[in-house]
């Protein structure tokens, strides 16, 4: 996780240092969970020995920046993960963590002068941590996981009310494609749904 962080940081610092030429930035942190279209149980294949579980359930966080330019477009950068460890096939089943990174651009039409609506498309991938309880070791580091990566397109949107100043709170929705889940999971397509809080840089 502490790697999630800086990745965040860093991806965060670099949008922000972009706010001198843009119209706005923004700041947010969020919870929510995921849903998947398929099979709402797992399923097991004789032919491959092999259990395959629905990638839906669980807390999920998330953190967001974006900058604004002229017209109302911009760029942004989301991360989000599963705040606990799932058991992959129910109580007592391997330990995993879904964690969720995409770029988008931007476009934030105002519907008042409280309220508008955040809309967003790009790409990014999907990197599922499966924990094995053995630690492995090098140089640098000590990790008891393994990962699967996945390449994702995403689309969504969110509306964004201003509750107090330049803070505001955002309800949203975001479909991700990502590219040979079924690998892991039951389905290529997952829903994540939630709500951030949020603080906006420049006239809001």
């Amino acid at each position: 996780m502490r790697k999630l962080a800086f990745l965040a940081a860093v991806a965060a610092c670099f949008l922000f240092t972009r706010v001198a030429f843009a119209q706005q930035g923004d700041a947010m942190f969020g919870f929510g969970t995921v849903m998947s279209p398929n099979a709402a149980a797992c399923t097991y294949s004789a032919s491959t020995g092999y259990l395959t579980c629905p990638e839906r359930g669980g807390l999920f966080t998330n953190v967001s920046a974006d900058v604004i330019f002229h017209r109302r477009m911009g760029i942004g950068f989301d991360a989000a993960w599963r705040a606990s460890q799932g058991e992959y096939g129910g109580s007592g089943g391997q330990p995993y963590r879904p964690i969720l990174f995409d770029f988008n651009a931007m476009y934030q039409p105002r519907l008042s002068k409280k309220a508008g609506l955040d809309l967003f498309a790009g790409v990014g991938w999907q990197s599922t941590r499966f924990y094995t309880g053995t630690y492995t070791c090098n140089f640098v580091s000590c990790i008891n996981y393994s990962s699967s990566n996945h390449f994702l397109i995403d689309i969504g949107g969110g509306i964004r009310y201003y509750v107090w100043n330049h803070v505001f709170v955002r309800p949203e929705a975001r479909y991700y494609y990502i590219n040979n889940n079924t690998g892991d999971f039951t389905s290529n397509s997952v829903l994540r749904v939630g709500a951030s809080i949020g603080y906006t840089i420049g006239p809001e």
